[in-house]
């Protein structure tokens, strides 16, 4: 079973950064894929950003690319998304996933992730 806790939401201005953190827990944490997914209201979870288990590859949304940025630290058995230049539809809930199976860089679907922390709210303000 993988646990994961995702932190650092909350209310930035246009143009602000933020710094999600999610911790995991239950296996050896580099031997599983992790992600990023967000939620707005009244519209479907959709795809931000993955990352392989050692970190070698990533994958960004184009709405986000070139603003956001994944990391992970194994030895922390945390994943990080730095969020820069953030704007008003940025807003969401966040959430991080992670997996065993699978090819990450297909993986843009949230139905193709099994594990999933509880999201953190990031509320840009216009």
């Amino acid at each position: 079973q993988v646990q994961l806790v995702e932190s650092g939401g909350g209310l930035v201005q246009t143009g602000g950064s933020l710094r999600l953190s999610c911790a995991g827990s239950g296996r050896t944490f580099s031997s599983y894929h992790m992600g990023w997914f967000r939620q707005a209201p009244g519209k479907e979870r959709e795809f931000v950003t993955t990352i392989t288990g050692r970190g070698g590859s990533t994958y960004y949304a184009d709405s986000v690319k070139g603003r956001f940025t994944i990391s992970r630290y194994n030895t922390k058995l945390t994943m990080y998304l730095q969020m820069n230049s953030l704007k008003p539809e940025d807003t969401a809930v966040y959430y991080c996933a992670a997996d065993f199976r699978g090819t990450v860089a297909t993986m843009a679907l949230p139905t193709q992730w099994r594990y999933w922390g509880q999201g953190t709210q990031v509320t840009v303000s216009s």
